[in-house]
């Protein structure tokens, strides 16, 4: 059973960054592609980031490109997401999601069977 463990969650200005982190533990790390989402009260959850198994590809929701970036180290067993230029609007919490299906693609939470219990980010104005 995979598990997941997101941390790096915090209060920034408008305009800063931080690195969020997710440990996966349980299971093979090169098997999996990871995801961010993030879920606004009252909202379904919104596909953030994902990077495949190996690492060769990414993808990343449209109000987060060219401001965030997805990252894994294998030794690690962790999954990285920089987040940079944050806005207020990108107050939330964020969650890890995985998936072992060696299919990459996938932006919508149904597609992931693992998940973390969550990091609340919030960036004040």
């Amino acid at each position: 059973q995979v598990q997941l463990v997101e941390s790096g969650g915090g209060s920034v200005q408008t305009g800063g960054s931080l690195r969020l982190s997710c440990a996966a533990s349980g299971g093979t790390f090169s098997s999996l592609s990871v995801a961010w989402f993030r879920q606004h009260p009252g909202k379904e959850r919104e596909f953030v980031a994902a990077i495949s198994w190996s690492g060769r590809n990414q993808n990343f929701g449209a109000s987060v490109k060219g401001r965030f970036t997805i990252s894994r180290d294998a030794p690690k067993n962790t999954v990285y997401l920089q987040m940079s230029s944050l806005r207020p609007e990108d107050t939330t919490v964020y969650y890890c999601a995985a998936d072992d299906s060696r299919h990459f693609g996938g932006t919508t939470s149904s597609e992931f069977g693992y998940w973390g219990q969550g990091t609340q980010v919030t960036v004040s104005s």
